[in-house]
């Protein structure tokens, strides 16, 4: 059976505070920190985008698996926010981390779910005996319109893991996926900020979707909230994922240690995903896991994995995912934010 060899994250050093961005529009800042529980967000340099982190993330994943990446037979990006419309992100990654040219690459893309896209179908490769293993990254530079209720949210961060079959962390018991045509979050070409449908977002698409993923795979594979050392649900903001938690019969305990969005922000493609990395970090053998991914559009991929002993020999060989989190913090300001992320756009 398949499953995770080696796992790793990697978030831009700068922030920005919830107060610094509410300032600027008149906004209430307390309401969204009440409200969404969120404090502050990464934001990536001038230099950074999806592919940057993705090799950065892939570093740490492969220091963790111990593999030879030429024998990595397929290379998975899932982002909304890759750096070229035509360009795959995928074949950068794959050269710059030494995977061989006879490895297939894609990018994907399905909204905030495009990482555990990437998982699931390296999965099924490394299953089928595609391949002996798989690179799935989820990694993005979350966009955010001007004074929209998004960018007090939309971060940047990428999470990659190895899939194979031998000597790994964490193994795959069981996958399942939901989905329906649901238009709660969308972009088009030549569109620069996303647009949303504002509370529609939360109970038609978000918990639809990340409930009935959940409970379509509890009821799966004959298990209960309380089978579960851990769940990890994706993280638009610090609300949802707790709410979800909740709904679905999950104690607060069982969700902290991936939660990573109050200081993080939504990072889409690599918000699940890193939640994984940070559970990951903290798992002991025979720990199950329920992780539940999420994107517009809309919907849900869910795994349930099994820790391994494994883990213990690997988790620090490379930065855990909370303590890169904490660690070098650079607190931006608005003016400083609106460069980085180009919010001023002249002459296009």
């Amino acid at each position: 059976m398949a499953g995770i060899i080696g796992y790793g994250a990697y978030m831009p050093r700068n922030r920005i505070k919830v107060e610094e961005i509410a300032k600027v529009w008149g906004a209430d800042a307390p309401s969204y920190k009440r409200g969404l529980m969120l404090q502050e967000k990464t934001v990536p340099s001038p230099d950074q985008d999806t592919i940057t982190m993705a090799v950065e993330s892939t570093k740490y994943a492969l220091k963790r698996a111990g593999i030879d990446p030429a024998k990595i037979g397929a290379v998975y990006i899932g982002s909304e926010s890759h750096p070229y419309a035509v360009k795959p992100s995928g074949t950068v990654l794959a050269e710059a981390v030494g995977a061989t040219p006879e490895a297939h690459c894609a990018d994907f893309e399905f909204a905030c779910k495009a990482g555990s896209e990437a998982m699931f179908v390296c999965m099924g490769l490394v299953d089928a005996g595609k391949i002996e293993y798989g690179l799935a990254v989820g990694a993005d530079t979350s966009q955010g319109a001007p004074g929209d209720a998004l960018e007090y949210s939309a971060a940047a961060g990428a999470a990659s893991f190895i899939i194979g079959k031998d000597d790994g962390v964490a193994k795959v018991i069981e996958t399942y996926s939901f989905m329906t045509d649901t238009p709660d979050f969308w972009r088009r070409s030549y569109m620069h900020y996303p647009r949303h449908a504002g509370r529609f977002t939360g109970q038609p698409a978000y918990f639809k979707h990340v409930l009935g993923c959940a409970n379509g795979l509890m009821e799966k594979v004959g298990m209960k909230p309380s089978d579960f050392a851990y769940a990890v649900f994706h993280q638009p903001n610090g609300k949802f994922p707790m709410r979800a938690g909740k709904m679905l019969g999950f104690e607060k305990e069982q969700i902290e240690p991936g939660w990573l969005s109050p200081t993080l922000g939504n990072t889409y493609s690599g918000s699940s995903p890193m939640g994984l990395t940070a559970t990951l970090d903290v798992a002991k053998p025979g720990d199950k896991i329920l992780m539940v991914s999420y994107g517009s559009g809309s919907g849900s991929d869910g795994f349930v994995y099994e820790v391994t002993e494994k883990i213990d020999k690997v988790r620090d060989v490379a930065p855990k995912t909370r303590e890169k989190l904490e660690a070098d913090k650079v607190y931006i300001d608005y003016g400083t934010y609106a460069k980085y992320r180009r919010k001023i756009r002249m002459g296009e």
